[in-house]
């Protein structure tokens, strides 16, 4: 059974497991003027209270468009007590999406519930999970439990842990001329780009070998990181966010933005990586922001060996070399 392991969060109020009825009828609840209305009574058992008097998160994405994000406490008056947080989320053509994230205490089936809901909105709201996991792991000092995988901890999975330090062959090589190429596809004698760790000055190195490691279950690491830029205003809070991915080993070698070497597995929530920005090809530090190591299914894993460097830069994200 899925276990949601959230860590609570001091509240003024005491928090209850909340029911599939009282999730499913909270989904129909409406605050009409998001603006205004900061305490909302639902017949005599349910009140809807904006979550810490927080004023609204406008997010832009790489795609450019504007959404909109509150939160409100969800609070049975019996007793008041915390069922868990109500997300209302605005698209750029005033749309409103609705969800409603259970408190730690939840019987697994309301989270996997929840998980199923926020991913039915992504398939609609492209990166819907992305801008709310940044905005609950900033406001709530946790992270959206394994949002990117339907709430599932799949590190106890049959993934084989090994010597094998590696990456998917989707992930993508910056090359030297400006373009990616997939990890898969590179062959020797390429031309890459690797970077110094502490004067961040850009060389080009060839590609000594690509090396390929027999297809299996290999455990996959994930790392989810986000570079936001925040502006405060009377209406809200604006925020400018930018996202990438990276998959590799858990032990494959990576750099924290403090320069320490960690092994990818062992980077934790919070830490930062160095990235380059895709379009100004500037060195930006990203946070992360949510982790996921799972069983990846059956595959080769690949390492390039280069000529020069100590760094290759894999989704524009910056990696050891093995």
């Amino acid at each position: 059974m899925v276990v949601a392991t959230i860590m609570a969060i001091a509240q003024d109020l005491t928090p209850r497991p909340m029911t599939m009825e009282e999730y499913d009828k909270a989904k129909t609840y409406i605050v009409k003027d998001l603006d205004k209305d900061t305490y909302v009574k639902f017949g005599s058992d349910y009140v809807l209270d904006r979550y810490e008097m927080r004023k609204p998160y406008f997010i832009t994405g790489d795609d450019g468009l504007k959404k909109r994000i509150d939160l409100y406490k969800l609070i049975s008056k019996d007793g008041m007590q915390e069922l868990g947080t109500q997300i209302f989320y605005t698209n750029e053509k005033g749309k409103l999406f609705v969800a409603i994230q259970p408190n730690f205490t939840a019987n697994p089936k309301i989270w996997e519930k929840y998980f199923e809901d926020i991913h039915a909105i992504d398939k609609v709201e492209k990166n819907f999970v992305l801008k709310l996991s940044y905005i609950l792991s900033k406001e709530m000092s946790f992270q959206l439990y394994k949002s990117m995988n339907n709430g599932k901890d799949m590190k106890e999975e049959s993934g084989t842990y090994g010597t094998d330090i590696c990456f998917p062959g989707s992930q993508a090589v910056a090359m030297a001329d400006g373009s990616s190429r997939l990890l898969r596809e590179i062959k020797t004698g390429d031309k890459v780009i690797t970077i110094d760790p502490l004067t961040k000055k850009t060389v080009v190195a060839a590609v000594s070998k690509l090396i390929s490691h027999e297809a299996k279950n290999y455990a996959i690491t994930t790392l989810l990181v986000v570079n936001a830029q925040e502006s405060v205003t009377k209406n809200g809070v604006n925020v400018v966010i930018h996202a990438k991915v990276i998959e590799a080993t858990p032990n494959h070698p990576m750099l924290t933005s403090e320069n320490v070497k960690k092994k990818m597995g062992d980077i934790l929530i919070g830490e930062s990586v160095v990235c380059t920005n895709s379009i100004t090809k500037e060195f930006e530090h990203y946070r992360v922001i949510n982790k996921i190591e799972k069983a990846g299914g059956l595959q080769k894993v690949y390492n390039m060996e280069l000529d020069k460097g100590t760094t290759a830069v894999l989704n524009e994200v910056i990696v050891m070399q093995k």
